[in-house]
């Protein structure tokens, strides 16, 4: 590829400052038009809200990109000020936030074949910025033919290092980076795909490493065994593992959700004996929530545990449990009330269980399981289990009160969700990566598949939106650290992040062609891992309405004070 010159926008960080500042009216208008339909006598009515499912989804989108372009604003004022800001870093702010605002003024894909508008929202032309000099310089030249070749032949000079362009994190999270990557490339890489098409579980030995590495104790405090550190250092290991292969990535999601229950719900007792053990993989523990019949309505849990003297006995069904065969310890929402038909009536159990023997898969008594076959999110396995007369000893009841259960479920969703979307940003780089060095390799009528402006601006795209998606996953776990609620930031992070790498996964089988639908090629294992992300820890739907209901009690907030 030949450089072509003056791709950039001049003085792009204030274009986009000044860009921003006139979104803010259509938010408010978005927010006053749904208010109009959900809001019934000062309350918000579920049911309005569900009848209106495509206006409040469609706001909960405006409000993430919104929020993205805020925050990819201030990521590159923090690396100018600090005399980072590289080409590449200008172009990546120019591109995203260019495309994001066109975008916004033109249609939100919220999926494949399901765009919201802003008319959708209540808000006229009348009331569009379009003759704003920023806004009509970013959409006239911002996402340019010409800035999204200049992009990609910065990427391909930095091809092997960590990210492309600067995370805009301290130098400690740099050496943190650096670490895991080379653990990546050198023990999940090579062999990642072999697991894949083997549907394997990822080797024994791979889990004590990841141990000694700290990953399943990271965010654990050291009074009790862990290495006590942030949740933005989770999601840059969490990163890097799922760059080589999701499930590697995901094996630390099960021990920061365990942590995270009994943290914020256990007695000292309980954390005493289960966080050292979580820490030092002694104990590896599965999440046992879902059920077949409720998804994602967790209120309807139907599995009963009936108090009998000092233990409890489990009666039901749960499905996909992930790594349920090979953990020690289970974390259970169970229903100790047989009389509530809601919430209230649910409790967590720390439910101890043996590891799976090379005769079965489940050997204790009261319990078994059958494996659910899936596309791609392997090598833990996914489980249905079901659970007749299974013995739990009631001081594992999670702090020792029933009727918590949903509660302090709900305490570990922020984590798991910043967990969540820092994993799909570790898949979105990798698809990148991937078909990066295919498009340099391959040779179409007689040049690279680089070459051609539709691969670069793919290639440019994913570069893009994968950057978006960490600074905004990054500014969740931020908020998290700091100790400030961030349901809606760490919703946001999710929402976005697990799109951004369905359509990397997606646009990478696409580069590699007919070679992209055959299994040998690793970009196909990608897409299949890329698909889960936008199900599971509340699907993109859940996820969207989550959003709206906390912009909407923001609001409700504001106007009392």
């Amino acid at each position: 590829m030949e450089k072509t010159a003056g791709p950039e926008l001049k003085n792009i960080i204030s274009l986009c400052e000044d860009a921003l500042s006139e979104l803010a009216p259509l938010l408010d208008r978005a927010k006053e038009f749904l208010q109009e339909q959900v809001i019934l006598s000062g309350r918000i009515s579920s049911a309005k809200l569900e009848e209106h499912q495509y206006i409040s989804h469609g706001l909960a989108w405006l409000t993430t990109y919104e929020k993205s372009m805020q925050i990819i604003v201030n990521w590159s004022n923090s690396i100018d000020y600090l005399g980072k800001f590289s080409k590449l870093d200008q172009l990546i702010l120019q591109i995203g936030f260019s495309e994001y605002l066109g975008q916004i003024l033109g249609g939100i894909p919220m999926s494949q074949g399901e765009m919201v508008r802003l008319s959708d929202l209540g808000i006229d032309n009348s009331m569009l910025p379009l003759n704003h000099p920023a806004i009509r310089k970013l959409l006239q030249h911002g996402n340019s033919d010409q800035a999204r070749k200049a992009l990609v032949l910065e990427m391909q000079q930095q091809m092997g290092g960590l990210t492309f362009g600067d995370d805009g994190l301290a130098e400690e999270y740099s050496m943190i980076r650096d670490q895991f990557r080379r653990f990546t490339d050198k023990r999940i890489t090579p062999f990642a795909h072999d697991w894949h098409l083997k549907d394997t579980l990822i080797p024994r030995e791979i889990i004590v490493e990841l141990g000694e590495m700290g990953v399943f104790g990271l965010t654990i405090p050291e009074s009790y065994g862990g290495f006590g550190m942030s949740k933005t250092a989770m999601c840059v290991v969490t990163e890097e593992l799922s760059r080589g292969y999701i499930g590697v990535g995901s094996l630390g999601t099960r021990s920061e959700i365990a942590a995270e229950l009994i943290l914020c719900g256990g007695t000292e007792a309980q954390k005493q004996h289960w966080l050292p053990r979580i820490a030092d993989t002694s104990c590896l523990p599965t999440a046992v929530f879902t059920e077949p019949n409720t998804g994602s309505d967790l209120g309807s849990l139907t599995t009963r545990a009936r108090l009998k003297g000092d233990i409890y006995e489990i009666t039901g069904n749960k499905t996909w449990i992930t790594h349920a065969a090979r953990a020690d310890m289970m974390t259970m929402l169970v229903r100790t009330d047989p009389q509530s038909t809601d919430y209230k009536g649910l409790s967590m159990l720390i439910a101890e269980k043996p590891r799976k023997t090379t005769q079965d898969n489940f050997p204790a008594k009261g319990m078994s399981g059958s494996e659910i076959e899936v596309l791609g999110y392997r090598g833990m396995k996914e489980y249905e289990l079901s659970f007749d007369g299974f013995e739990v000893a009631s001081e594992n009841l999670l702090g020792e009160v029933e009727g918590r259960g949903f509660k302090q479920l709900m305490q570990t969703f922020e984590a798991a969700r910043i967990q969540t979307a820092a994993r799909a940003v570790g898949v979105a780089q990798n698809a990148l990566e991937i078909s990066l060095k295919y498009a340099q390799e391959r040779i179409q009528f007689r040049k690279p598949l680089i070459e051609f402006p539709r691969v670069y601006g793919k290639l440019a795209m994913m570069g893009v939106e994968v950057m978006i998606a960490r600074q905004l996953a990054y500014f969740a776990a931020k908020e998290k650290d700091a100790g400030r609620r961030c349901d809606l930031e760490a919703g946001m992070a999710k929402l976005l992040a697990a799109r951004v790498a369905w359509s990397a996964a997606d646009n990478g089988v696409q580069i590699h062609g007919g070679n992209g639908f055959a299994t040998e090629y690793p970009i196909s294992r990608v897409l299949c891992d890329a698909r889960i992300l936008s199900i599971f820890e509340g699907a993109a739907e859940i996820q969207a309405t989550v959003i709206v209901r906390r912009i909407l009690e923001q609001d409700f907030i504001r106007r009392d004070q």
